[in-house]
């Protein structure tokens, strides 16, 4: 492994779970391109978490439904610091809706931007990557991409297919010296939840004992997610059971019809509590 600080790309650095991280990375002097869509928002991200006085840091705007920006991205980093060491694929998006209401636009949204996205990145990511003879890829999905969730069908889907697309490229780029992790975490009180609030269909998103906070993200991102390179971690509140049930649904479907009525009141219940505290 070459010397010095480790050379970062992150997607979806501007808020939420993607400014957390970065803001982590940047306090450890690593060596990072912060990147998102919202060129502007990225800059004052930036500039509030001080992150330039306390690494390299460049931000860089990137679009992840766009494979040409990154081919851009990853050969900025290269050029800067002359490799790249970890992809952090954290950028998503979510619009709760009906599969019978939502116009198309929702569906081409949800997987350019949370799929294709992911797969256009890995695979820059990965042929540089493989050519340089080691590397580490992490691709956030959600544990709605263990157990689907309905009302926010979408999403679920396009998290399925990160999961099933990082457990695939994990084998194949193994042998290469890359490994690839994917991270499934239970609803995260990010900007991304709090859209979910007025929403009646994304009721079961609400379901849990609690939403988990960025800072246990991060927290597992650099404890073990980093330094152990695992295939696949899952992330729930803390004796909830969460992970477990989520692997009995997708091993035995059926049982979704059966727990999704209470789940589904359960998570009305939380979504009203929320949106009167709010």
């Amino acid at each position: 492994m070459p010397s010095g600080p480790q050379v970062f790309l992150l997607t979806g650095c501007a808020g939420g779970m993607g400014r957390h991280v970065a803001g982590l990375l940047a306090a450890q002097g690593r060596r990072l391109l912060v990147t998102d869509v919202n060129e502007k928002a990225l800059e004052q991200a930036v500039q509030d978490g001080g992150w330039r006085s306390k690494a390299e840091v460049e931000a860089f705007r990137l679009d992840v439904r766009d494979p040409a920006a990154w081919e851009e991205a990853v050969g900025r980093a290269v050029s800067k610091w002359g490799r790249l060491d970890v992809l952090l694929n954290i950028a998503g998006y979510l619009k709760p809706g009906y599969i019978h209401e939502v116009p198309a636009i929702e569906v081409d949204l949800h997987f350019d931007i949370n799929a294709k996205g992911v797969i256009h990145g890995t695979r820059a990511a990965a042929r540089r990557m493989v050519a340089q003879g080691h590397g580490h890829i992490v691709n956030v999905a959600s544990m709605a991409a263990i157990a689907p969730v309905p009302g926010i069908g979408l999403y679920s889907a396009s998290k399925f297919a990160v999961r099933g697309f990082s457990l695939a490229a994990a084998q194949e780029l193994l042998p290469q010296g890359v490994a690839v992790t994917v991270v499934c975490p239970d609803a995260v009180q990010t900007p991304m939840l709090d859209l979910q609030l007025d929403y009646e269909e994304a009721a079961m998103t609400f379901s849990g004992p609690r939403p988990l906070q960025v800072e246990e993200v991060g927290e597992l991102i650099l404890t073990k997610v980093l330094p152990e390179r695992p295939l696949e971690v899952t992330l729930v509140p803390a004796r909830s059971g969460r992970a477990l049930a989520a692997k009995l649904v997708n091993a035995f479907p059926d049982l979704a019809v059966r727990l999704g009525p209470a789940l589904r009141s359960r998570g009305r219940k939380a979504q009203k509590r929320n949106r009167n505290n709010g």
